[in-house]
């Protein structure tokens, strides 16, 4: 099954919205959602019943205030549906404190060595998903040792024990402007490890394509709160006859 994650960017407590990778620029989601009229993680995962989350500290990612700010509201989501976890992480010993309060540690090529990567997937087999970050066309990368290409990237992660690749692309965060199919397709094609689609989903027809060319699921916000996927989607995954 096609699986369509819901993402919370989490700040100072709260649900904000993205768009194009301008973090500070992220607004409460109650301001502008149709589908939800709060900002806080647990009551919009408690009304939403989304199968799988995907959240953002971006207090952490910011560099504005410790895990601390959000670890609790985190937790208390992750207690209610399976959660992924991006905080940019660096080292290993930040990938164990991810795991503590959700049940997958996402590393992110923006803020993660290679190094880190493969420690922290080796001792967290299946726990660990790894996000290849692009913006103006380029990885974001904090590590020489990583390829410029995506493609080079995936093939040097296909041995370790990954949960799953995410692709996101920024500039597309936010924006419903579609996506490449051609360059996804490529990607799914050199890759041995599930592919999951962060930025650019509009709608319903876009998860449909995505799941043709062989992308496991979408990262998906936007395109909720503005009635473009219906939440009913988000519980029971992406099906033939929806």
């Amino acid at each position: 099954m096609f699986r369509v994650i819901f993402v919370m960017d989490i700040f100072n407590h709260s649900v904000v919205l993205a768009k194009g990778g301008v973090r500070e620029k992220y607004l409460p989601v109650s301001d502008t959602s149709i589908v939800c009229s709060s900002s806080n993680p647990v009551e919009i995962v408690e009304l939403l019943h989304p199968r799988e989350v995907y959240i953002a500290d971006l207090n952490m990612l910011q560099c504005k205030g410790p895990l601390e700010t959000n670890a609790r509201v985190i937790r208390e989501v992750s207690l209610r549906v399976d959660t992924m976890l991006d905080f940019g992480i660096s080292a290993p010993q930040d990938a164990d404190k991810a795991l503590s309060i959700a049940g997958t540690a996402v590393i992110g090529t923006e803020t993660g060595t290679f190094s880190a990567i493969k420690n922290a997937a080796c001792e967290n087999s299946g726990r660990i998903s790894v996000s290849i970050d692009i913006k103006h066309g380029k990885v974001l990368k904090n590590d020489p040792e990583l390829p410029e290409s995506p493609f080079e990237i995936v093939k040097l992660l296909n041995n370790l024990p990954l949960k799953d690749l995410i692709f996101l692309d920024l500039d597309r965060v936010g924006t419903a402007s579609g996506f490449d199919p051609e360059f996804l397709q490529k990607l799914v094609e050199c890759s041995r490890h599930n592919v999951l689609l962060a930025g650019g989903v509009k709608d319903m027809e876009d998860l449909f394509t995505l799941d043709k060319l062989g992308i496991k699921g979408a990262l998906v916000a936007t395109a909720v709160h503005s009635g473009k996927v219906p939440p009913a989607v988000l519980s029971s995954g992406l099906k033939s006859n929806d």
